[in-house]
């Protein structure tokens, strides 16, 4: 078969894909020659005239590794459930030789250009929801409570801000004896969500196995505290004899579990209405 031939086909494979998952790649960000990209999956049925909500996801991995793929079912769900999901690169130690720092300038980035782009991706800017797990869990967190490290490159008069957190196992606190406190040092004091909690913060959901060998219960429920004490919404939820990671899609009834619980907050701010019809899959 000739060249040209193969190539149409090449297209049209990837236009097909597109079109049953409702999905593409955006590149949000570049740095020299780093490239970062989200890929963007949309609700299958969205009224033209009404603003969707949005949902950000964060992959774990300690700010070393991981890929933006750890997320997929959840963001196939929750498009099911009318919000349009983002599943965001960011720069990490073993792909870009980086240190955590940039991997928080990076996923600030990311809701900058998101909520500047509103309009074009179809969802209101002011219901946007900050997502992610253990490392990613830490950066949708500081997006929202860490007011340092910011891109020069960025238009920094767009709120990083995001209006909603779901956090599953969150690092939240990198002081001494919280994880990454080795590599963050003193710089904790300016990184840490927990040491940066203040009046305003977005109401958040939290999920935590007792058994986490990284993120102790005791810091999840002082975090809770610290919430509810400057005024913010925080539900906790403990899942017994669960360990690091105890959520994700491979540990399907805890992902259910999980994902039905984030459903019903979200429910609660009004983001997303009650519908028993669509299954957590």
């Amino acid at each position: 078969m000739p060249k040209k031939n193969i190539f149409i086909l090449l297209i049209i494979s990837v236009v097909a894909c597109s079109h049953v998952y409702s999905q593409e790649q955006i590149l949000y960000k570049q740095i020299d020659t780093t490239r970062l990209f989200m890929e963007v999956i949309y609700p299958e049925k969205v009224d033209s005239a009404k603003a969707c909500p949005a949902m950000v996801f964060f992959f774990g991995g300690g700010w070393i590794g991981g890929d933006r793929s750890q997320f997929l079912n959840h963001a196939k769900y929750f498009s099911k459930r009318g919000l349009v999901c983002f599943l965001v690169d960011y720069r990490t130690r073993t792909k870009n030789n980086t240190t955590p720092f940039e991997s928080l300038k990076d996923a600030k980035s990311a809701i900058r250009f998101i909520r500047i782009n509103s309009s074009n991706f179809g969802i209101d800017a002011n219901k946007i929801i900050a997502s992610g797990g253990s490392a990613g869990g830490h950066l949708a967190a500081a997006t929202a409570l860490i007011t340092d490290y910011n891109d020069d490159t960025d238009d920094l008069s767009m709120s990083c801000i995001p209006n909603a957190l779901v956090l599953f196992n969150p690092v939240i606190d990198n002081g001494p004896g919280g994880y990454g406190y080795e590599r963050i040092g003193d710089e904790y004091k300016s990184f840490s969500p927990l040491h940066n909690i203040r009046k305003g913060a977005p109401p958040t959901i939290l999920f935590l196995g007792t058994n986490d060998n990284l993120i102790p219960v005791e810091t999840a429920n002082y975090y809770k505290k610290v919430m509810e004490k400057v005024g913010s919404i925080c539900e906790l939820y403990l899942y017994e004899g669960e360990g690091h990671g105890f959520f994700n899609y491979k540990n399907f009834e805890n992902y259910k579990k999980t994902v039905y619980e984030a459903d019903n907050f979200l429910q609660s701010l009004g983001y997303i209405e009650n519908d028993t019809s669509i299954e957590i899959e």
